[in-house]
């Protein structure tokens, strides 16, 4: 018995297919870093540090994303971090 007909196949389609609407979803969700300028950032972890979702360590240097666990040596780093991980947050309730 032969094989399926090669030109039948239309499994590369459905996967080429999903990957666009994949990206759409990426690209519909995604936050626009580049108004994050130095100023900004510090006023956005300033305020984070005030309401305890930053904390900062002065002997390492760094400030630590306490709901993520993740560490940063850059307010700017942070604050583009923060707002991606909120998105994502709220991304993940909308779902649910």
């Amino acid at each position: 018995m032969p094989g399926p007909d090669p030109h039948d196949d239309t499994s590369r389609d459905y996967e080429q297919f999903e990957k666009e609407l994949l990206a759409q979803d990426r690209d519909a969700t995604s936050v626009d870093t580049a108004d994050i300028d130095d100023t900004t950032a510090q006023r956005l972890v300033s305020d984070l540090v005030d309401a305890d979702v930053v904390t900062s360590v002065p002997e390492d240097q760094v400030l630590v994303h306490e709901p993520s666990g993740t560490a940063f040596d850059s307010t700017t780093q942070l604050a583009v971090f923060h707002r991606g991980w909120t998105v994502g947050r709220d991304a993940d309730a909308e779902c649910e």
